[in-house]
């Protein structure tokens, strides 16, 4: 068994949407919906003032959602950790729609829960 993580940095976004918390809500909704996430409460946000990035982290039943924004260098950091495998999710075409992304790299990481030692010793 293993679970899965998202580490996702998109660059060149529209200032003004990494300021909108509408925006990033919006993003929230759209990742629990695609990915079947269970929410345990409300998103938790805060935004900066003077740049006004923006903070946001939601615990999930299967972990966490997490994201940073910085509006004065244009980038979005985000962060999904599921602990059951999850198809992949099309961060690409959303983050360049949503937020005019101009780059967008996703790095997929497995989590194991066990270590290659343990299984061998079970089997």
């Amino acid at each position: 068994m293993h679970g899965c993580e998202w580490v996702i940095e998109a660059h060149g976004c529209d200032r003004s949407a990494l300021c909108d918390l509408k925006t990033l809500r919006a993003l929230f909704a759209e990742l629990t919906a695609a990915l079947e996430l269970h929410p345990v409460g409300d998103a938790n946000w805060h935004q900066f003032p003077g740049t006004g990035g923006i903070t946001g982290l939601c615990l999930l039943a299967e972990s966490h959602l997490a994201c940073h924004t910085f509006p004065e260098y244009h980038s979005l950091c985000l962060n999904v950790f599921c602990c059951r495998p999850r198809a992949d999710w099309n961060f690409d075409a959303y983050l360049k729609g949503a937020f005019a992304a101009k780059t967008v790299s996703v790095r997929r990481i497995d989590r194991p829960y066990t270590s290659a030692s343990d299984e061998s010793a079970s089997g």
